[in-house]
């Protein structure tokens, strides 16, 4: 007869959630199961490792989950995530790894994460950066996130959409139509074209596509990012990210 160590993981489901021992529940007298519950109890009692044993196991299991619905998400919409013309692109544009981020402008994590963002592309010469307009915090974020997509219009170089970028992001206050458009001008762009794009229907393409990339990814809040096969959400660190890009690139953290 195995040792109740050995059925402990059985026996712990069976606590926690009336499932089946190797019998039949419904076999059991209400006195046997009595019984079997105050075994169960006993022995967790006496073997508290067990739980951190079986929990341990069940993290392990979900991450393993996660990361494989990662992988299929990122899969299925890869051709829009990395290479819609619908996005900006900075960097090398024949990096060996790409970086996402998806980002709001009234983000304060975002902020931050635009400085991590402009280290990585200055110290990685092979990495190729996409930013998406998310604008998911408020009306004045879609507003900003319109001017941007006109901004792209106009600058499909890319290089006054970063210094739009930075001005916009970087600045004080809450980012709105008027604080985007005065940043564009600061930026040296076209502020009656920005006004005559930003009715366009590309605009609004621009930005439901990215959301629809979002929610397919299980994406609610910036920034968020995607490199290589998996998925980021939240502002982890300049280290963080570098870590992530290592696996993209060669496998493990550090190449």
């Amino acid at each position: 007869m195995p040792s109740l160590r050995l059925l402990a993981p059985a026996l712990f489901a069976f606590a926690m959630f009336g499932a089946a021992v190797p019998a039949s529940a419904d076999s059991f007298s209400g006195a046997q199961r009595t019984d079997i519950e105050a075994i169960i109890k006993n022995y967790l009692v006496s073997h508290p490792e067990v739980l951190e044993e079986a929990m341990a196991e069940l993290s392990k299991r979900q991450a393993a989950a996660e990361t494989q619905k990662h992988e299929a998400s990122i899969a299925q919409n890869a051709d829009a995530i990395f290479n819609s013309p619908r996005q900006v692109v900075l960097g090398n544009k024949d990096g060996d790894v790409t970086f996402v981020e998806f980002f709001d402008y009234n983000c304060g994590y975002c902020k931050r994460a635009m400085d991590d963002m402009l280290t990585l592309m200055k110290s990685d010469p092979k990495l190729k950066i996409v930013l998406k307009e998310f604008p998911v915090l408020s009306q004045g974020s879609v507003e900003a996130a319109q001017v941007a997509v006109a901004v792209r219009m106009q600058d499909p170089s890319g290089k006054k959409y970063l210094d739009f970028h930075q001005r916009l992001l970087g600045g004080r206050g809450a980012a709105d139509k008027a604080r985007a458009i005065q940043a564009a001008k600061e930026a040296g762009l076209d502020t009656a074209r920005i006004e005559k794009d930003m009715a366009s229907p590309e605009v609004r393409a621009t930005i439901e596509e990215n959301f629809k990339l979002a929610e397919a990814m299980g994406m609610n809040g910036t920034p968020s990012y995607v490199i290589g096969k998996q998925i980021v959400i939240g502002a982890v660190g300049v280290e963080g990210l570098r870590e992530k890009i290592g696996i993209a690139r060669c496998g493990k953290a550090t190449c």
